[in-house]
């Protein structure tokens, strides 16, 4: 299966790339065309100075205005994923649903190695998953 690279970021919903531990791993999610109209590819809705909204809660189309809530919109999307396992060193490829699990407190796209079945986690926003036992400290200044 050979997975069709973006050529420019307004194709994609979502793109990372993350070095995992010995392993490094490339995802990315197109976007869909319109359940309504199919002309157009759904995407954030554009204030009206032009800008598109970042953390909007629905897709829209620009050609027919169609609205989807965005939770109900990702979860019909398909994640395309490039990895090299942090296990195995195996280099590949594969398609998911793109939907992001809670593992060990962080939203994580999990995937597995074709060779040898490891774990292949994707964190949201590059953060480090809880240890076990640990805790929220604050400081008393």
């Amino acid at each position: 299966m050979s997975l069709r690279f973006p050529e420019s970021m307004n194709e994609c919903i979502y793109f990372t790339r993350r070095s995992i531990g010995k392993g490094k791993a490339a995802a990315w999610v197109f976007k869909e065309k319109c359940p309504k109209c199919q002309k157009s590819l759904m995407g954030k809705p554009r204030k009206d100075d032009g800008r598109i909204s970042i953390r909007a809660k629905e897709y829209t189309c620009p050609s027919c205005n169609h609205t989807v809530e965005k939770k109900e919109y990702e979860d019909t999307l398909t994640a395309n994923i490039q990895y090299t396992c942090p296990g195995c060193g195996n280099k590949g490829e594969t398609q998911t649903q793109f939907k992001r699990k809670n593992i060990n407190g962080v939203q994580t796209l999990r995937v597995q190695c074709q060779k040898c079945s490891g774990n292949i986690d994707i964190t949201k926003k590059m953060k480090d998953p809880k240890k076990k036992g640990e805790s929220k400290d604050f400081d008393d200044d």
